[in-house]
């Protein structure tokens, strides 16, 4: 069976952001008293994907993970056909995303990062209203409707208006939008970014469910807890690259061993790191600005150490967070930095 989603060396790179003229010189201002903008000499633009791989099965519950400006987002417009690459192939469901995109569309359901439903419609007529892109008449529509609602804990809310739903229900209009058409692949970006936790929690329920069915979803999430508890497997990335690919269990195996030790300091911590060099009770260590994270087995004999190359360096500490092995201590062993 042919994997439902494939991408091989995908890359995106965006224009790079311009830069302003001044007012002065004779440049020409706007009507707002702005210089116009022109593209800075010699940019390159933004890398979103550097060559990107991936593999997806049928039935499989994936997690994209990592921070904002990852290049998750990216990846997903990709692959609903929102984006076209730089460089590189994407498929879905056996379909080239580039050269049949209305193929592709009739195949997948896209959750949005943010709803966005027609908020002159109700609840059942932003369903039926979107079943009709799909040429699929209002005598199917309104009772596939009505059964998505109810199974979705909106059954009483049809005749609703989008804003007299919550942030949790409307969330799960968007779901139910998706679903209409009964596509193969669901893809959703960020779902649950802005619920409160029990909103959030309904919603894991949800997507389980739809999982049980054997529908292939995949979910990008900067949560770690979410990814761990909902997906089959993972693929940590940052700067548009994979830097870890696994399910969940066998990620936090490779999570570095000891605990997590990020102590911060009243200044740069820079100058603890010559000091730390070379101290037994200290796995790994780096600094970023005003952090110092070591890894450690023993933190009892680790704390004191960092403590006292704070004190040499003429640094007080401001702050002290212990995080055992976890997806949390990997990734930042991978990039340096806190997912968040």
């Amino acid at each position: 069976m042919p994997a439902a989603i494939e991408t091989r060396g995908l890359r995106k790179i965006y224009p790079a952001p311009p830069a302003r003229r001044g007012g002065l010189g004779g440049a020409p201002m706007t009507p707002l008293g702005e210089a116009p903008p022109v593209v800075a000499a010699g940019a390159k633009g933004i890398v979103a994907l550097d060559g990107l791989d991936l593999e997806v099965q049928p039935g499989e519950f994936f997690g994209l993970l990592g921070p904002n400006g990852a290049g998750k987002t990216t990846t997903i417009g990709v692959l609903t056909t929102r984006v076209r690459p730089t460089a590189g192939t994407a498929s879905v469901a056996g379909i080239d995303v580039g050269r049949n995109p209305v193929s592709v569309k009739q195949r997948i359901g896209v959750v949005p990062q943010r709803p966005n439903p027609d908020r002159q419609l109700s609840a059942i007529q932003n369903l039926i209203f979107h079943a009709a892109y799909f040429g699929i008449p209002r005598s199917v529509a309104e009772p596939r409707a009505q059964g998505l609602l109810d199974r979705l804990g909106l059954g009483d809310r049809g005749d609703a208006k989008v804003d007299q739903l919550s942030g949790g229900q409307q969330q799960r209009l968007m779901i139910a939008r998706a679903l209409i058409h009964e596509p193969e692949i669901l893809f959703l970006d960020e779902p649950t970014v802005g619920l409160d936790p029990q909103a959030r929690l309904a919603l894991w329920e949800i997507l389980r469910g739809l999982h049980g069915q054997g529908r292939t979803i995949v979910m990008t999430t900067h949560y770690m807890e979410e990814a761990d508890r909902l997906c089959d497997r993972l693929a940590i990335v940052d700067h548009g690259k994979l830097l870890a690919l696994d399910s969940p269990a066998g990620l936090r195996a490779k999570a570095p061993g000891g605990t997590l030790i990020e102590v911060t300091l009243d200044g740069e911590a820079a100058p603890l790191g010559p000091i730390l060099a070379g101290q037994g009770a200290l796995q790994r260590t780096t600094t970023s600005g005003s952090t110092i994270q070591a890894y450690a087995e023993r933190v009892g004999e680790a704390i004191p150490l960092i403590l006292r190359a704070a004190e040499r360096a003429g640094r007080l500490p401001t702050d002290i967070r212990l995080t055992p092995p976890s997806l949390e201590t990997l990734f930042v062993s991978l990039t340096g930095r806190k997912l968040d």
